[in-house]
């Protein structure tokens, strides 16, 4: 039979009930300090996260984005990124780009660095990406942290600092050849006409045919006596230092003076044809002249770099709409690899071997354009060669003062 309860199992009930709440309480205690610890740390971590002013977005294995922070949010309009592909977002296309950071360091294991040109709200910027990979057992698949930090304004700096030594540079060239040059090309042209004058007397002396080689002779001279006076007073013109104040300019004049400077070059090449295509009735744009004729002298001469051997160039230009005109050199040649074409326009990135090109040429191109108002773009094929498009506004004076 059971034994009866007395006082003293009664007493040893409520101590162990009132030993089972105190130590309930203690837990409760213990993990309201533990819940305000990971509280803080947690806006901690989302001050730190807030104060990062890098795009920062977490990707899965196949470039899905799966959170995004408060910069994104801000730099697209979508409201709801996740679950679409980067791609879709930064490129506008529906597959990987062949330079993307995340799969190099998905597959290493490593931080991977890049930098490429997006153009997001009608411009183009440019981004230093990297990617970090986040490998955990616990999840489905590995992910990838990816930072993206906008150096547009940094690159622009960088090429104007090193556009404004380089033009510099070649204004005390010019102006040293020019006064080296132009003596004796003064010279020539002065004893060229002093015997054109004589010609009458020589005339009456001698055969006809030598006296007819005489008068096409120093017509000749004359002639390319002044063709080298106008080579060196554009060379002057383009290496002036630059000027704030926009002037009207007609396109394809600017097209035809820039030519002068290459002619040589030109004419020297075997089995290269020049075509132009030049609009007439165009539009005057408001420009540096100086400016844009570099714009045009680099983009030939990249074209020249282009060909090797025979091969054609065309400079084109037309009025792309009612408020927009446009330049276009397009070469036959080697053409641009697909993984470089969004580097074209940074400084110091260069395939040209070594003294054959620094880099800043085209990015040169990139900020004057820029400074115009206007967008210069490329398209190319491996093999079949390259197309440099400048788009001018009719209002550059406009777009250039914002």
């Amino acid at each position: 039979m059971p034994r009866p309860t007395d006082l003293k199992d009664l007493i040893g009930i409520e101590h162990s009930k009132l030993g089972f709440f105190q130590e309930l309480r203690q837990k409760i205690e213990e993990l309201k300090d533990s819940h305000k610890r990971s509280e803080e740390q947690r806006r901690e971590i989302a001050a730190i996260l807030d104060g990062i002013t890098d795009v920062m977005m977490v990707l899965s294995e196949n470039l899905r984005i799966i959170s995004v922070n408060h910069v994104f949010r801000k730099l697209f309009d979508d409201p709801r990124p996740e679950g679409k592909f980067c791609y879709e977002l930064f490129r506008h296309q529906d597959h990987p780009c062949p330079e993307c950071p995340a799969f190099r360091s998905l597959a290493t294991n490593s931080v991977c660095r890049n930098t490429a040109i997006f153009k997001l709200k009608g411009r183009n910027r440019q981004f230093e990406m990297v990617a970090s990979p986040l490998k955990n057992p616990e999840w489905p698949e590995h992910r990838v942290l990816i930072f993206k930090r906008d150096v547009t304004l940094e690159k622009e700096y960088q090429a104007k600092y090193y556009q404004v030594e380089k033009m510099a540079t070649m204004g005390m060239l010019a102006a040293g050849v020019a006064h080296e040059v132009n003596n004796p090309m003064a010279a020539i042209h002065g004893f060229a006409e002093g015997l054109q004058r004589r010609l009458p007397k020589i005339e009456a002396s001698v055969a006809p045919e030598l006296a007819q080689d005489f008068r096409e002779y120093t017509d000749i001279i004359l002639k390319e006596c002044r063709r080298c006076q106008q080579i060196i007073q554009t060379l002057l013109t383009f290496s002036r230092p630059f000027s704030a104040a926009f002037s009207p300019l007609v396109l394809n004049q600017v097209v035809t003076d820039t030519l002068r400077l290459v002619d040589h070059h030109l004419r020297k090449r075997d089995g290269l044809k020049i075509h132009l295509k030049l609009a007439d009735e165009l539009p005057l744009v408001y420009g540096d002249e100086s400016q844009l004729k570099q714009v045009i002298l680099n983009l030939l001469v990249n074209a020249l770099d282009a060909i090797q051997g025979a091969g054609t160039i065309l400079i084109q230009t037309f009025a792309a709409d009612a408020q927009r005109i446009c330049l276009c050199v397009e070469d036959s040649g080697c053409g641009i690899p697909p993984e470089n074409l969004d580097k074209m326009f940074e400084p110091f990135f260069t395939t040209k071997p070594v003294g054959k090109g620094i880099g800043i040429g085209l990015a040169s191109c990139y900020n004057i354009v820029q400074e115009h108002g206007g967008e210069i773009t490329v398209t190319s094929e491996v093999g079949k060669g390259s197309r440099f498009s400048v788009c001018l506004p009719l209002n550059s004076e406009e777009g250039a003062r914002e």
